[in-house]
């Protein structure tokens, strides 16, 4: 097995979703993308959010775990739970 040290200077954002009013819906991740927080910021915050740390961006469906327990909010309030 290779020896893979947790690398904090990678920083992902994978967008989930656009509200109304410019706001973003999206994930980001600090050294894996499988493991993120969820978070939302208007359009101009959302960009100076991502120069700032340097993120690497992911399309929707790249590095989702998948199985039962492979949901977020975004997915529990538009698919699971309506």
């Amino acid at each position: 097995m290779e020896d893979q040290q947790f690398d904090v200077t990678r920083k992902f954002v994978r967008v989930t979703g656009e509200r109304d009013g410019g706001l973003v819906e999206f994930e980001f991740s600090v050294g894996e993308p499988e493991l993120a927080v969820e978070l939302i910021m208007p359009r101009a915050a959302f960009e100076a959010f991502c120069a700032d740390n340097r993120v690497t961006v992911l399309d929707a469906a790249s590095a989702r775990p998948e199985g039962d327990f492979a949901w977020n909010l975004h997915d529990a309030t538009h698919q699971r739970f309506r």
